[in-house]
């Protein structure tokens, strides 16, 4: 299992990142409302310019996954992307949670909150990394 483990965690962020963000940049994506609105406040670029820099930000993500190579990069992206991704939670609360209670995260805030297991997916993966290096 250990022999298929890490690259199977790089092809799924591979996946999961080209695949989600190329769909942000051609406005098909189900997360564009909500990236828009979290990002409205940006003193700079627009909501629409933040949708397509983000969603090839995400792409730019999955193809440093796919090689071994590149996945300390990839995992430097993916955090600072990480960091946008739970903005939602504090700026818009009345839209991840739901009545305002924290215990229970509405359908977006559950996208959201299950950003963490990417989070230690990552952190194995560059475990892995600098343990072998």
């Amino acid at each position: 299992m250990s022999k298929w483990s890490i690259p199977a965690i790089r092809i799924s962020f591979a996946i999961i990142f080209i695949w989600f963000g190329i769909l942000k940049p051609f406005d098909v994506s189900s997360a564009e409302s909500l990236l828009k609105a979290t990002v409205a406040w940006l003193p700079f670029g627009s909501p629409e310019f933040w949708l397509v820099a983000i969603g090839w930000w995400e792409v730019a993500i999955g193809i440093t996954f796919l090689f071994q190579r590149t996945t300390k990069i990839a995992i430097a992206l993916l955090f600072l992307q990480m960091i946008g991704t739970f903005m939602p939670l504090f700026f818009l609360p009345e839209v991840t949670f739901q009545n305002g209670n924290i215990l229970t995260p509405s359908l977006e805030g559950q996208y959201i909150i299950k950003n963490v297991m990417i989070i230690s997916a990552a952190l194995v993966l560059g475990g892995q990394y600098y343990k072998s290096k």
